[in-house]
Order: C-alpha cells, then structure tokens, then sequence
C-alpha cells in the first residue's frame, strides 16, 4: 500500500476524536482493496482504483463521514453510514469491505464507481399570454409580429416577468416597457448584452 502524505496530515489535523476513525478506514480500504490508490478529492482523502472514485471520508468538528461511490446517501450527513462519532457507529468490517467490493465491481464493469443516472429535465409549462399584454402588444405597431418572431425562451422570460407582478401597478409598468422593448426588437434581457 502507498500512502499518500497529504492523508497522513489530514489525519493528523482531524479532531481527536476522529483520528481512530479515519486510520480504521484507511486501513480498511487498503485491505478490501490492495489496488486502490490514495489521493485528496474535494478536500477530503479518496480512494481510486485505476482513477476511479471508489470512496472517500471526511472529518468534522463534530463527526466523521465515509462514502462508498455509488452506494446511495442515508442519514443527514454525507455518505452511507450517517454522522460517525465513535468507532462503533461503523458497520461492521465484513460489511464495509463488501460495500467496498461492489464498489470495485462497478469501476471494473462500468469503467465508475458511481452510476449517473440522467436528470430527467421538467418540462417547462406553457405560460398563457395575458389579455392585457395581448391588447398592449397588438396596440404597438409590430410588436405583436416581433414577439412571435422570438425564440419560445424569449417569449417566456417576458411572460413570465410580466406574470410574476404581485401589484398591478408594477404588472402595467412591466407590460409597457415589455411593449417598447419589443417593439423595437429587444429580447427582455437586452440591457446585459447577451442577446
């Protein structure tokens, strides 16, 4: 096993409660996993195996985490295992080095130790045009054909900052600086340049 002296400092700079927790599962890792390869991600010790994120753990003032890639997350704090204050808040041995290994497993099969699924994008809901933007653009020359000649995006940022307005004051305001703006073929976010 090489270690990595960036691990050794960060261990001896966690709280002393903590200490004996990350040097078990340093060691633990290390025997579940000859191959795996130190290093320091986000700020706290990682294990890799052929680069791979297999697990990581952490020290706070209060409490230590361990992740183990692609295991899911339980509990209220980072990782599997929740908020580890003492060496029995582990599980045992024998499950941590098969959480371990199945880790392994997918880095070999998958070439990651954490599957990503696809975020499924929401899809976004039609914003229906408001009579009384309605009236204001068809009473402004071509400012009618011109917001139907926008992008669908930018013909919803217009309406929904126009529908956003809690007051009607400041829904009528919106409406006719919306109506100049389009009229003359500016986008609503024009005044930052990125349109």
């Amino acid at each position: 096993m090489t270690k990595d002296a960036r691990i050794d400092a960060y261990i001896e700079q966690a709280p002393p409660f903590a200490q004996p927790i990350l040097t078990h599962l340093r060691a633990l890792v290390h025997t579940a996993l000859p191959a795996a390869e130190e290093t320091i991600k986000w700020s706290m010790p990682h294990f890799t195996v052929g680069g791979k994120n297999v697990a990581g753990m952490a020290a706070f003032k209060a409490h230590c985490a361990f992740v183990v890639h692609g295991e899911g997350r339980t509990g209220d704090a980072m990782g599997q295992h929740g908020k580890i204050t003492k060496l029995t808040d582990l599980p045992d041995d024998a499950e941590l080095t098969a959480s371990l290994q199945r880790a392994l497993e997918r880095v070999a099969a998958k070439g990651t130790a954490a599957p990503k699924a696809p975020k499924p994008k929401a899809a976004k809901t039609d914003i229906a045009m408001p009579d009384d933007f309605a009236t204001a653009l068809a009473g402004a020359g071509e400012a009618h054909a011109r917001f139907e000649a926008f992008a669908p995006s930018h013909r919803r940022e217009y309406l929904e900052w126009i529908t956003e307005a809690k007051r009607p004051e400041t829904r009528a305001k919106r409406i006719a600086e919306a109506t100049g703006w389009i009229a003359e073929g500016k986008k609503r976010n024009w005044k930052y340049g990125n349109c």
